[in-house]
């Protein structure tokens, strides 16, 4: 059974924010809100973690999970941004934007896409978040809050409570989220591509 960490969406107690990070180092699955859905998240290269929330989602070995960034001097450590690419991503980071990118060697290979060694980025404009990264020090390895059979994620965190309490360590309840999922942008071409319309509207970029 889970653990409830209420943490005020505009103001972040700092003691929980330590508590929750040091649960992320020991090992542990959490759900955090971010500026659109909630998420599962664990620490960076975490393999047992990472599976159990593979088994959560029911997705294979395959799935890319995203790297939840801090802001973007932390993308260009995981990801290779020209000036071009760092244009688009100041104009609309922080938000709700997930960036596929070229990785980096800092990536661990198995979060990589197999074939074209890219990795998904995401800077999200929320409180509670960059309070959890600003203390963890590095990026939140991280996928959207959808199970199986469900068309929308999970942005209720008493709904959150009652379907995920057995199979996850922590939940932050941060308040109601979103029910839209992050606009995709491949960036790993010439020209953005966009993969999935959500809550950032991409096309004035593209």
């Amino acid at each position: 059974m889970s653990r409830v960490l209420q943490i005020h969406p505009a103001n972040p107690q700092p003691r929980l924010i330590a508590r929750a990070v040091e649960r992320l180092r020991a090992g542990d699955v959490i759900v955090y809100p971010t500026d659109s859905s909630y998420a599962l998240g664990c620490q960076l290269g975490d393999k047992a973690a990472a599976e159990r929330i593979r088994h959560i989602r029911q997705t294979d070995r395959h799935h890319n999970f995203t790297l939840v960034c801090r802001d973007l001097s932390e993308i260009a450590t995981y990801a290779k941004v020209d000036n071009q690419r760092f244009r688009l991503l100041k104009a609309t980071t922080p938000g709700p934007f997930t960036f596929i990118l070229q990785a980096t060697h800092e990536v661990p290979r198995r979060l990589q896409h197999p074939r074209r060694k890219t990795v998904g980025i995401r800077v999200p404009d929320n409180t509670i978040v960059r309070a959890l990264l600003t203390e963890l020090g590095e990026p939140i390895m991280s996928c959207t809050l959808i199970l199986p059979g469900d068309e929308w994620p999970l942005s209720d965190p008493e709904e959150i409570e009652e379907r995920v309490s057995s199979e996850v360590d922590w939940i932050i309840d941060g308040g109601p989220g979103l029910h839209e999922p992050t606009t995709v942008l491949d960036l790993t071409g010439d020209a953005p591509q966009l993969i999935r319309e959500g809550l950032g509207n991409a096309r004035p970029f593209l």
